[in-house]
């Protein structure tokens, strides 16, 4: 075989391994904004309301494994190319060697989920606040991987072909972080949520103080409701919901929003009639 020859072959097949990297990109790009939006509707119990049925967290796994595995397809596909453009210590350290801006952010956003991924299995041997923080640095990685994925495309020229599917998944993805990082009476006010999630003999009531009970059929022990209303609810390091019965006036709005956000729809709460 000639040198032309051998040239031409690997330019095709260098060409090819750059098309699957990018397939793979926008594959991973797609998941990573759906991962996002399931998670978060799953979270704050909205998917309930929107499908009239229990939140489904398997999906939000599912389709968070399914980004991790596009991103992994989409960085090792460099290093298959003839031109040994990146080598493995390129592709798993940032801003080694002049690396472009770019790429440093792709690789900490992959390496970000994955470390969020490892981390969701441990949930149960560690303490709850300490794994939700860093659970929610997938915030970060996400808007790192969405900034890797527009560097990339403008760098490549396929910024117009990729505009309209871009922002189509981004903006869905970012209003619904947004809603859910709002407190939970913003959200009341502008009529995204009710204002009580008690029973209808009492939603006209108002209210000195809450009565709490949970459900332990139905709980799952996801821990959302400590997120919302951590002087109410506490997971123990053995996995057990501990829970104040009676909590304070003050408290009723939070215990409000651990019901509202129960995926599960767990958390009955009774108001005290004045």
């Amino acid at each position: 075989m000639s040198a032309n020859t051998f040239s031409l072959a690997a330019t095709a097949r260098d060409g090819g391994i750059r098309e699957m990297a990018a397939l793979s990109a926008h594959v991973a790009y797609a998941l990573m904004c759906l991962t996002l939006c399931w998670g978060v509707l799953t979270a704050t119990g909205w998917v309930r309301k929107l499908t009239g049925q229990q939140a489904l967290r398997s999906g939000h796994v599912m389709l968070a494994a399914g980004t991790i595995a596009a991103g992994a397809t989409h960085g090792s596909a460099f290093l298959l190319l003839d031109e040994n453009a990146f080598g493995l210590i390129q592709l798993t350290v940032p801003f080694l060697g002049g690396a472009a801006p770019r790429h440093s952010l792709g690789i900490i956003a992959l390496e970000l989920m994955i470390a969020i991924a490892i981390t969701a299995g441990l949930r149960r041997w560690v303490m709850y606040r300490n794994w939700l923080r860093f659970h929610q640095l997938a915030y970060v990685a996400l808007g790192l991987g969405a900034v890797h994925s527009w560097l990339g495309a403008v760098a490549n020229g396929h910024l117009a072909v990729v505009w309209l599917a871009g922002v189509t998944l981004l903006v869905p993805a970012i209003t619904l972080t947004v809603l859910r990082l709002l407190p939970p009476d913003r959200l009341v006010r502008i009529g995204l949520i009710g204002a009580t999630p008690i029973g209808p003999s009492e939603k006209a009531t108002p209210m000195t103080r809450l009565r709490v009970s949970v459900d332990n059929q139905r709980c799952r022990r996801y821990g959302i409701c400590q997120a919302e209303a951590p002087q109410v609810f506490e997971l123990v390091t053995d996995g057990r919901l501990q829970y104040n019965r009676t909590p304070a006036p003050e408290q009723a709005g939070n215990a409000q929003a651990a019901a509202r956000a129960c995926p599960m729809q767990a958390i009955q709460l009774r108001g005290a009639r004045r």
